[in-house]
């Protein structure tokens, strides 16, 4: 008995009933994972500007973009998206390249995770993915204060009747 209260503590009760929550199952999703899903997998947050401006969080990054590093040795050096590397899962940014031994200058990849998206370019298709998502979400919001108006009109008439 003691031994099943100590094991409870570890398992966290899954939200969705159809997705996996195995490690080795994730791993090889993610390892394995063809072009259109690294696409999305390799997505960046925006800027608090462009967040505010298209009420969305986070968009895959494109060539051409402008990124900033927020984490790891390369911390806030900013630069132009040269490639998506999805084979790899990393950016390419401009002006951040290492020197090998022979002379040679070869880009360092950043993981995109990494990075803040801090200017976009914008094409037909990725407006109207920016457009898509941040409505979502307006409407999300919009349901949101509704349903908190309810509890607390809810709340006030059984307050009410407490004198």
């Amino acid at each position: 008995n003691n031994q099943i209260k100590v094991l409870s503590t570890y398992f966290i009760m899954k939200v969705n009933p159809y997705v996996s929550s195995s490690r080795r199952k994730s791993r090889k999703a993610y390892f394995n994972a063809p072009s259109h899903i690294r696409r999305k997998i390799m997505s960046a947050p925006l800027s608090k500007e462009l967040r505010a401006k298209y009420n969305v969080k986070r968009v895959p990054v494109h060539k051409d973009d402008e990124v900033m590093v927020v984490r790891g040795n390369f911390k806030n050096r900013e630069g132009k998206v040269i490639a998506c590397y999805r084979k790899k899962y990393v950016i390419h940014i401009e002006r951040l390249t290492r020197e090998k031994a022979n002379g040679a200058t070869v880009p360092i990849g950043v993981n995109a995770s990494n990075c803040v998206i801090t200017k976009l370019k914008i094409n037909k298709d990725r407006k109207e993915l920016l457009e898509r998502r941040g409505k979502s979400r307006e409407m999300a919001l919009l349901k949101l204060q509704r349903t908190r108006r309810t509890t607390e009109t809810k709340t006030e008439v059984n307050m009410a009747g407490v004198d």
